[in-house]
């Protein structure tokens, strides 16, 4: 305790065989708000919030009765759905082992595998409402690399959400910093009568993730 009888940031000790950088990690996750919370609120990991914030800026979760979570893993977005909305159906895909939820029927596997849009769709009895992605590719370091890599699951995932969405239905996604790319923009412009960027206040200040949010299906 300090003097003021405030808690101070936890320092965590460099450790023999710990890079500075997955120290600084250690100390961000120790001292987030977030990450506490979402403990307090046993959800599986701060993006809960993302999600939450989301929701109560654009009412995403309260009109939906089937929702597709791409990129479920591990679990947060499909908890939340679970919370505000417990009679919707779920369904989430992902790469990535994740821990089964109640109420939400879960693949492990490759969104981008050919036969992965119709065991979604299957699961769902049904068009979707609510088509969710928090995917990013992984990381290789180059920046234009890494954008156009995240892009092109957000394509895919966009492509998906106008195939299978029911009129008036509505996606999201994560993107990174400069938003949408202009082709992809124009084709969710074409399809949603609202479309809009958002970064909720759970994306930490540093990180260059933005949320497109498009909502009032027209149609195909």
């Amino acid at each position: 305790m300090s003097r003021s009888g405030r808690n101070p940031d936890k320092r965590v000790r460099t450790a023999r065989g710990r890079t500075a950088s997955s120290t600084r990690w250690l100390e961000r996750q120790l001292n987030d708000p977030y990450v506490k919370q979402a403990k307090a609120d046993g959800y599986r990991s701060r993006a809960a919030y993302k999600l939450i914030e989301l929701d109560e800026r654009f009412n995403l979760l309260k009109p939906a009765t089937r929702v597709v979570d791409l990129g479920i893993a591990p679990g947060g977005w499909s908890q939340v759905v679970r919370k505000v909305k417990p009679s919707a159906a779920i369904v989430g895909i992902d790469l990535l082992p994740t821990e089964p939820i109640e109420g939400v029927t879960i693949f492990e596997m490759d969104f981008m595998a050919d036969d992965a849009p119709e065991k979604l769709e299957q699961a769902l009895d049904g068009p979707p409402d609510l088509v969710m992605s928090d995917m990013a590719a992984n990381t290789v370091g180059h920046k234009q690399t890494d954008h156009l890599r995240t892009m092109g699951l957000v394509e895919t995932a966009a492509d998906f959400a106008i195939q299978t969405l029911a009129p008036g239905g509505a996606f999201i996604a994560k993107v990174l910093a400069g938003g949408t790319d202009t082709d992809l923009l124009t084709l969710l412009k074409k399809h949603f009568s609202a479309v809009k960027h958002a970064k909720p206040p759970a994306s930490r200040k540093g990180s260059s993730e933005w949320y497109v949010v498009a909502q009032k299906f027209k149609g195909r």
